[in-house]
């Protein structure tokens, strides 16, 4: 047996190179990426600032120490904060994915494309404040739009195939490695610099799934995107300091992120060719992800459950007056579904009970709707009928559903129920394939989206604002055309 190693020093991964070279020769020209892009950035913000109405949110928000003063700090929207871009891209990346209410995107990963916003309106308004204050043009709101379909398709591409969920890892990782490389390229990072931060996002210790899932889940989930996006902008300035990267971070034998954390954690890859535990790339980077991006509409809640919630507002008037009659509730889904949302016994938090299929179809059969005030300890406490409701449910696989899912021309995300009461009567079965915010319904969910931005902005700002915001975010070319600080002034407290 050899005593030594041979200490030849690879190139870049190759998987690394493909992303930094996306990033650094890639221009979107896809107005319907753009549009979408738009759409995102309105909802993204208006979800975070829904959020600051609920404490245990922003207890986690500010600076690390009290008064400190950061020139050309960048502004957490709806507040006063000004911050270094670490903490501000931490504080913004919380209170986006707070509540569970912004964009979506499901294929053998699960995750949020817009939690990287965080890093990126951080590091825009920061770059853009300190160029002007070196008479330097600022940057511009075309340019996050642009860093935002990037991160989208980074994230969203790398989820297609590679599923990080199975081997207990949760998707977080993709967002710090988004925001990592388009922090970098917002940032000005050459080639090599840009390689050096992918490798260190990739050699980080990753974040363990289990506080998204029985019995653990709690209200970590909400703000561990904001911990991801900010280590982006962490890791990127560290690489435009000079430091050094790892170029096997992935496929180094026995060391890399490949044997430590992608296969021997999971019997399935241990046993298959060592070509065959890599990621794969199910097409090339463009702008897919954005364009096919999935937003939360009408409900605060996991986005699995999301057409079991438009199913279950439709069967209210049929149940309302009859819910002592019940004897059963039959509820139909995905796979996906079952693995990560379907749960019975106790309920622990509202973080627990926005992660439970149960409970987000049995709030909208009782009451109609779904907020985010449901899910709290004092609601859940108050109506103890939405357990009893639980309690009858029972959640069963339709094979179809799971093929449509994953199907790439379709991506369905369906639900399906049916109450049947103890008198031998039953409601309609009513099946919800596609949610309100699939791209399949667009034209439909677009003005929905509008509402729901008007209203999040109402929460935060008086009407004169709300109107110049909102004008401003419909009209795409003063949009982009818009300096980021300028923009970002619009929001600060």
């Amino acid at each position: 047996m050899s005593t030594v190693e041979a200490n030849v020093r690879p190139d870049y991964d190759g998987e690394l190179q493909k992303i930094a070279d996306y990033v650094l020769d890639f221009t979107p020209d896809s107005n319907e990426a753009l549009d979408t892009a738009r759409h995102c950035l309105m909802d993204t913000l208006g979800c975070g600032l829904l959020a600051l109405r609920f404490p245990e949110c922003t207890k986690h928000l500010g600076p690390l120490v009290e008064g400190t003063v950061v020139p050309h700090g960048a502004r957490v929207p709806g507040t006063s904060f000004r911050l270094d871009p670490v903490k501000a891209a931490w504080d913004i990346g919380a209170i986006v994915r707070w509540l569970d209410y912004n964009d979506t995107w499901l294929a053998a990963e699960w995750g949020h494309p817009s939690d990287n916003l965080g890093a990126i309106l951080a590091v825009a308004d920061h770059l853009s404040q300190r160029r002007v204050a070196q008479g330097e043009a600022p940057l511009t709101m075309r340019q996050v739009l642009e860093a935002m379909i990037m991160a989208h398709e980074i994230q969203g591409v790398l989820a297609l195939d590679n599923s990080f969920n199975r081997v207990g890892l949760d998707h977080v990782v993709l967002v710090k490695v988004a925001s990592t490389a388009v922090a970098a390229r917002l940032m000005g990072a050459g080639r090599e610099q840009l390689l050096s931060a992918l490798s260190h996002a990739w050699v980080d210790g990753q974040s363990l799934r289990t506080y998204r899932h029985a019995p653990n889940a709690g209200s970590r989930k909400s703000w561990a995107a904001g911990d991801a996006t900010s280590r982006g902008v962490r890791l990127a300035d560290i690489a435009l300091r000079g430091e050094m990267g790892i170029p096997g971070v992935l496929s180094a034998p026995q060391w890399g992120f490949y044997d430590v954390l992608f296969s021997h954690t999971n019997k399935d890859l241990a046993t298959k060719p060592e070509d065959e535990r890599r990621f794969t790339f199910q097409r090339e980077f463009g702008s897919y992800v954005m364009e096919n991006v999935l937003f939360k509409l009408s409900f605060p809640a996991e986005f699995h459950a999301q057409t079991a919630c438009e199913a279950a507002v439709t069967l209210h008037p049929q149940v309302k007056d009859r819910l002592d009659e019940i004897e059963r509730i039959v509820l139909t889904t995905h796979e996906s579904a079952i693995r990560i949302i379907s749960k019975e016994g106790d309920l622990a938090n509202p973080a627990d009970r926005d992660h439970c299929l149960q409970y987000m179809t049995a709030v909208p059969l009782i009451f109609g709707s779904l907020a985010a005030e449901h899910y709290e300890d004092a609601f859940h406490a108050a109506h103890p009928r939405i357990d009893a409701l639980r309690g009858k449910m029972e959640v069963v696989e339709e094979a179809r559903y799971s093929r449509d899912y994953h199907d790439p021309d379709k991506r369905s995300i369906a639900n399906a129920i049916q109450v049947f009461f103890r008198d031998g009567s039953a409601t309609d079965r009513v099946a919800v394939e596609y949610p309100i915010g699939h791209r399949r319904r667009r034209d439909e969910g677009v003005p929905v989206l509008e509402d729901k931005f008007r209203h999040n902005l109402a929460t935060r700002f008086p009407r004169a604002r709300c109107e110049a915001i909102f004008a401003l975010c419909r009209d795409p070319a003063r949009l982009e055309a818009t300096a980021v600080h300028r923009f970002v002034d619009l929001f600060v407290i």
